[in-house]
């Protein structure tokens, strides 16, 4: 049974992607704007902006800092003009921040870094947009999280907790939005290949190029499923972490992972 409304045809609907200058959110926006929808395109990197809409016509660039409230504010009311007539059909936040830290490392600036870009863009995002979806009764809220939110990780200690609020978040905006007709969907993705993995100095497992993410990620939608998570052969073991009690659990990640 589908949890979500199912997004199928992608032919005049808009969607903003929030997030969308390298990575997941480049792929999955560039494959949208592919199967017809009018795309925004979001993140602080102008430039990079500038060069998909240069690459994707019809597509539109709205640069903002997603820790700035003012400037989310601003950037949704540019896309509200912008939209086609059927108002806002997906909004993805993509946007993300990720650096290795274990205890030893611990520094306290780039924690709140972490906390400001994954968790408090998200909340920035959210209060522009919720007005606008539950006013039209309906449109879909995605919220890209990461298996590292599952539990607790080496080198994880402050992308995980970052990462777990996402989905609790999801898990939340679901109860209180689906009833209103609105679609909201958690993406927890494994291993991709992106800027932010390029500093993993160790053997990344089942790793996927992003545009390998974007067509798994549409594919979710499509199903209307609530959470997006890939690759299966990946992501359902850790899943199958995430139900073993403590002691078992800790010897058995700092087995695999050396940690």
């Amino acid at each position: 049974m589908s949890l979500n409304p199912r997004l199928q045809d992608w032919a005049d609907r808009t969607a903003w992607v929030v997030g969308a200058s390298t990575g997941i959110g480049r792929a999955t926006a560039s494959h949208l704007h592919r199967l017809g929808a009018q795309v925004f395109v979001s993140a602080r990197n102008e430039a990079a902006l500038q060069e998909f809409v240069r690459d994707h016509p019809g597509s539109v660039a709205v640069p903002l800092d997603v820790t700035d409230r003012e400037a989310v504010a601003a950037a949704h009311a540019q896309v509200m003009r912008q939209a086609r007539a059927g108002g806002l059909d997906l909004v993805m936040y993509c946007a993300g921040y990720y650096q290795p830290m274990r205890v030893e490392t611990f520094d306290l600036d780039e924690a709140l870094r972490h906390e400001r870009i994954n968790v408090g863009g998200a909340w920035h995002v959210l209060a522009a947009v919720l007005p606008t979806l539950r006013r039209q009764g309906h449109g879909h809220l995605s919220l890209v999280a990461s298996v590292a939110g599952f539990r607790g990780l080496p080198k994880a200690l402050a992308y995980g907790p970052t990462k777990a609020a996402l989905n609790n978040m999801a898990e939340v905006l679901y109860l209180d939005l689906q009833p209103q007709g609105i679609g909201v969907s958690v993406i927890n993705p494994g291993f991709v290949q992106t800027p932010m993995t390029a500093q993993n100095d160790f053997t990344m497992p089942a790793l996927l190029t992003p545009e390998q993410a974007a067509r798994a990620i549409v594919a979710g939608w499509q199903s209307g499923r609530f959470e997006i998570h890939f690759p299966w052969r990946f992501t359902l073991w850790l899943k199958f972490l995430r139900h073993l009690p403590h002691r078992w659990y800790f010897p058995a990640v700092r087995r695999v992972t050396g940690g």
